[in-house]
């Protein structure tokens, strides 16, 4: 017998019953166990936090990262708007740099964007 909470009689938190979902705190004790295995072999991961959150976000960037089309990212991670896997595009630096390589021609310099006064006068009367 399993409580509304997903917790078995004695205090375990994972469900004995397939026909019903994992609540978060069976998530949590899942993750919290797979970690406390891995860092047998991983150490490092005893120093680290990760959590449901954690996976979720790099399971992502790495989607991303593979040339998934954020669209199909939104659906997976169950976002109403694109707009809010959005955020995932914004941090993918490896991305930036790659689009930015893209339009920079390879022999000019970089040079850095020096306003003239007319525009900062024009900025300050904002």
């Amino acid at each position: 017998m399993v409580s509304r909470d997903g917790r078995a009689p004695g205090g375990h938190g994972v469900s004995q019953c397939p026909s019903r979902p994992l609540t978060r705190f069976a998530v949590h004790l899942l993750l919290r166990k797979a970690v406390r295995t891995a860092s047998v072999r991983c150490p490092s991961l005893k120093t680290k936090r990760v959590s449901p959150y954690v996976i979720r976000h790099g399971t992502a960037m790495a989607l991303l990262q593979a040339g998934v089309d954020i669209a199909v990212i939104a659906v997976w991670l169950g976002h109403e708007s694109i707009e809010t896997t959005n955020v995932y595009v914004h941090a993918n630096l490896a991305m930036k740099e790659k689009a930015l390589a893209k339009i920079q021609p390879m022999d000019t310099p970089f040079r850095r964007f020096r306003p003239d006064d007319r525009l900062l006068a024009f900025l300050e009367a904002l």
